[in-house]
């Protein structure tokens, strides 16, 4: 017996004045409300009204139930309300889990323009990479990954773009302009630190034909395990470094960055945003994914128009 919905109909009954004028209300069947108030008697041991040819009444039980699930549908109506209220209306507090990497240059430069086209919403934003981020406490977490990914979380995906070689003006005044892989050699080449990775072998892929590779050796003059300190370093002019599309996008577009040895890449990379849950996402979660993902793929898109 489904006891709230029996609840609700012994109350439409004593409301609308009969068992038929409540089956039209509700939309159900005459039998079927009747068969409801009936399984809700029979589960409290109690009768609840009294039926005659002319009227309905309530018993002395019927009439305390009756008081009291009065304010216990009416709390309950009034918690789906508010709680409907976070999942429809644009308003309240957004969290977001963010690697400091992603959180520096995709987070961060979307703060101003999502807040002023949505002011009362507010970001919580916790900067951290843990190896297991625990997604169900946050509304959105933002991760990157290759296309080896195959986390067990709902993830959806906001780009896929791939990493590109850049170098600073400045870095490449002084030194010959790379025409081929192999001349990577004789510069300055700053690699990430990854586990597994061979940082004195780099793998470069041909965007325009993904079964032309080659695999460079080079001598790296900086080799590091986070991200921000090889963009740092390549924006100063320190070397040629490779990095994702969607993070340079807007010093390539700025030409704080040039990109060199184009059409070649390091590997394929994906932006993607895990949730809590598919159901019942607030509108808020909803608005930043769209605007997330409208302005990321806009901004890629001056770089490398499709």
């Amino acid at each position: 017996m489904d006891r709230l919905l029996s609840m609700r109909v012994f109350q439409r009954v004593l409301d609308e004045g009969g068992f038929a004028a409540a089956a039209r209300a509700l939309d159900m069947s005459p039998a079927g409300v009747t068969r409801l108030v009936a399984d809700l008697e029979d589960h409290l041991g109690a009768r609840l009204l009294q039926r005659t040819t002319r009227r309905l009444s309530l018993t002395e039980a019927g009439a305390a139930y009756l008081a009291r699930i009065r304010h216990i549908l009416q709390d309950i109506d009034e918690a789906d309300a508010v709680a409907m209220a976070h999942t429809q209306t644009m308003s309240g507090t957004l969290r977001v889990l963010a690697p400091p990497v992603l959180a520096v240059h995709i987070l961060a430069p979307l703060v101003a323009g999502f807040r002023s086209r949505f002011p009362l919403v507010l970001l919580d934003i916790d900067v951290d990479a843990p190896l297991e981020p625990p997604i169900e406490d946050y509304d959105i977490t933002l991760m990157g990954a290759d296309a080896s990914f195959d986390a067990n979380v709902i993830a959806r995906p906001i780009i896929t773009s791939h990493a590109v070689l850049v170098a600073s003006p400045a870095y490449l005044a002084t030194r010959p302009v790379p025409t081929q892989p192999q001349d990577l050699p004789q510069h300055d080449c700053l690699r990430l630190k990854q586990q597994g990775s061979k940082p004195r072998l780099w793998h470069l892929i041909d965007a325009a034909d993904a079964e032309h590779t080659v695999d460079i050796a080079v001598l790296p003059v900086l080799w590091a395990n986070h991200t921000d300190t090889l963009l740092r370093a390549t924006l100063d002019g320190a070397g040629i470094s490779a990095q994702p599309v969607d993070l340079v996008a807007s010093d390539l577009a700025q030409g704080r960055l040039l990109r060199v040895l184009a059409p070649w890449i390091t590997g394929h990379f994906t932006l993607y945003a895990a949730l809590p849950s598919r159901k019942f996402m607030p509108q808020r979660t909803r608005a930043f994914l769209e605007y997330l993902t409208e302005q990321t793929r806009a901004s890629v898109a001056r770089v490398f128009p499709s």
